[in-house]
């Protein structure tokens, strides 16, 4: 059973401080859009029109983790200020889901333009890979209509076969330099640049492209056209969530402020 230690709301959504039996804490979001919003890449950018948020029934998604803690220790997430880490088991990564309708009992995710589980709040899914397709089973089985969108690092070794038609791939890429790659996440078994260009993917949608840029030198557009194919790949330019472990490693606030670009 999960514990709420904490929660923050805003205008379009909430975010919860929850915590497992155990005694590990973990975050899960809820938030919504207006259903324009979901065809980024026909409008060539992801703002808003207006300052009409829409609702839970038009794009209502639910930011999971699925793991308590990362050992990834990405340099601007604060993830990283967890001393100790653990894979949540499929079942608490449904609690969470679960947990957030609970919260909304006015709207079902049947009823929704667009039901989407993000995979991208604590921990890399593709090192508790297992408990995350078993969530996705039964996450489909109760809400066949959900969009599941898993955020991956690239770890050396995934088999991507299962990403396909209603589950998307993002990758955290961040430079396009692999040094500088290494030092912003310093995971060492993760694909290389040139490696996660040669991702194909079964889904109904590109694969993602997430960069947080942290500096200009850091975006290369020669490399992007060379590395990653516009036919199979598209690019979210993200900026960064200032917090602790981001201001110790001098990461400032990124050059893209308040809004993705595609």
């Amino acid at each position: 059973m999960l514990k709420v230690l904490a929660n923050k709301s805003f205008s379009n959504g909430n975010v919860y401080a929850l915590k497992t039996e155990d005694g590990y804490p973990l975050e899960v979001t809820d938030t919504f859009l207006p259903y324009y919003t979901k065809d980024a890449i026909g409008r060539k950018q992801n703002g808003l029109d207006n300052n009409e948020l829409g609702s839970r029934k038009e794009r209502w998604m639910i930011g999971v983790s699925c793991m308590s803690g990362c050992p990834v220790r990405c340099k601007f997430c604060a993830t990283g200020q967890l001393k100790r880490y653990r894979n949540l088991t499929a079942e608490e990564i449904v609690e969470q889901v679960e947990f957030i309708i609970s919260k909304n009992k006015d709207y079902s995710p049947l009823n929704s333009q667009e039901f989407k589980i993000n995979y991208t709040r604590m921990g890399e899914p593709f090192l508790n890979i297992e408990e995350v397709k078993k969530a996705i089973s039964i996450i489909n089985e109760k809400y066949p209509n959900t969009h599941h969108y898993i955020s991956t690092i690239g770890v050396k070794g995934s088999d991507f076969s299962f990403i396909k038609d209603n589950i998307t791939l993002q990758i955290s890429l961040h430079s396009f330099d692999d040094d500088r790659r290494n030092d912003l996440i310093p995971f060492v078994n993760k694909l290389t640049i040139r490696e996660l260009g040669q991702i194909r993917t079964q889904s109904n949608l590109k694969t993602t492209i997430n960069l947080t840029l942290v500096d200009e030198a850091d975006f290369d557009m020669c490399k992007l056209k060379e590395y990653f194919n516009k036919d199979f790949f598209f690019v979210k330019l993200s900026p960064i969530n200032v917090n602790e472990v981001s201001e110790k490693n001098h990461m400032g606030k990124g050059i893209i402020t308040g809004i993705n670009l595609v």
